[in-house]
């Protein structure tokens, strides 16, 4: 059935999970309402089985670009550059991925919350690493609740991006990063600079092996 999940996802992107019907698809696809119905059982499995697709590769393609980062920082960077060029050239995937008229309960809601839930494990896992040591435990609820408002910003930006495109997807993910990076840095650099103060040996150790 892959011709049916193609067609499919084409009609999901272009026109909305409200607005398709199984009887479109069908006709679109040159078979059977009851053939589709075997084989997806109805329209939510149809649309899980497209929204699987599109799930699995954004998640793939932002943990492929960290995964060959070495700090948080270039993680943080990797990351949203990974997250807008899949909008730019994955547009049918993202639209099927965050389609404002999805039912808001139910399976699909859920399969939309664990999707962009790996997204958010990723997103928080570069901020947490940027955190002193010491502060991670303290700081793991305001980290979860700044992981949400970042990914909820890129995803806003995202959706104005689509509608204007009056920058370039690398120039948008680079708008996002550069505003809210150096807040991350600001936030505990205090907490770094008190640890810092407080364990004198490693700037003597510094000054030693400079001689």
């Amino acid at each position: 059935m892959e011709q049916t999940l193609t067609v499919a996802r084409s009609l999901f992107a272009e026109h909305g999970y409200a607005a398709v019907t199984m009887d479109g698809v069908a006709a679109e696809v040159g078979v059977t309402k009851p053939l589709l119905y075997n084989y997806f059982g109805n329209k939510e499995g149809l649309y899980a089985a497209c929204m699987e697709r599109a799930g699995d590769a954004l998640s793939a393609t932002i943990a492929a670009s960290v995964s060959s980062t070495s700090t948080p920082e270039e993680a943080m960077r990797a990351g949203g550059h990974a997250f807008f060029a899949f909008l730019d050239t994955e547009r049918a995937a993202w639209a099927v991925l965050f389609d404002e008229t999805l039912p808001r309960s139910g399976e699909i809601a859920e399969r939309v919350a664990a999707y962009r839930g790996q997204i958010l494990d990723l997103v928080t896992a570069s901020i947490m690493g940027q955190v002193p040591p010491a502060m991670r435990p303290a700081a793991k609820v305001e980290v979860e609740a700044l992981s949400v408002a970042l990914l909820g910003a890129a995803e806003a930006l995202a959706h104005w991006w689509l509608r204007t495109e009056a920058l370039s997807a690398e120039e948008a993910a680079d708008l996002l990063i550069a505003t809210i990076e150096p807040g991350l840095r600001l936030r505990w650099a205090p907490v770094a600079k008190s640890a810092s103060k407080a364990n004198p040996t490693s700037k003597a150790k510094s000054k030693g092996k400079g001689k």
